[in-house]
């Protein structure tokens, strides 16, 4: 079975979801490919989980650095988890090209070249918005390309965030 919870923040309402045990889903209301992951029967519940990914929000929306992760179980393919995994080493503040992800892929792979689009794909279907940091991904010209949420959130992160991105 799996739980939700409704996030308030100040870029709007936020959907977080989980099982037993850890954090599954956050993602802005409406974003693209918002509640992919979720299990059609699922129910609102309070869970430990929640209360941390409530503080890590407080925190972060109030321009602070979370120094702690809420429990949190990545449903995907092992290409995505990996992905993803990168994404979580991304800084607070900094940034990543797709093409610079491909690269470490490639090399954890042992291959010549991994695609930045086959990247792209990965980073926009992360289930964990913002603790798993999509947003600090721009394109090879350091330019805003693509968010779930929508680029004006992604700018509003990044701005949070005191990211100079141009």
């Amino acid at each position: 079975m799996e739980y939700t919870q409704h996030y308030d923040s100040p870029l709007g309402g936020i959907t977080m979801a989980g099982n037993e045990e850890a954090l599954t889903g956050l993602w802005f209301d409406g974003q693209k490919y918002f509640e992919d992951t979720l299990d059609s029967e699922h129910e609102e519940k309070n869970m430990l989980f929640f209360q941390e990914t409530k503080r890590w929000l407080d925190l972060y929306f109030s321009g602070g650095i979370p120094d702690f992760t809420p429990p949190v179980l990545m449903k995907g393919t092992a290409f995505q988890k990996a992905v993803w995994e990168i994404l979580l080493t991304i800084p607070y503040g900094q940034t990543m090209t797709y093409g610079e992800i491909a690269g470490k892929i490639a090399k954890q792979r042992n291959l010549p070249r991994m695609s930045a689009q086959a990247v792209g794909g990965a980073v926009a279907h992360n289930p964990v918005s913002l603790i798993i940091p999509c947003h600090r991904v721009l394109g090879a010209d350091g330019s805003l390309t693509g968010y779930a949420g929508g680029l004006e959130k992604k700018t509003a992160l990044l701005e949070l965030e005191k990211q100079k991105f141009f």
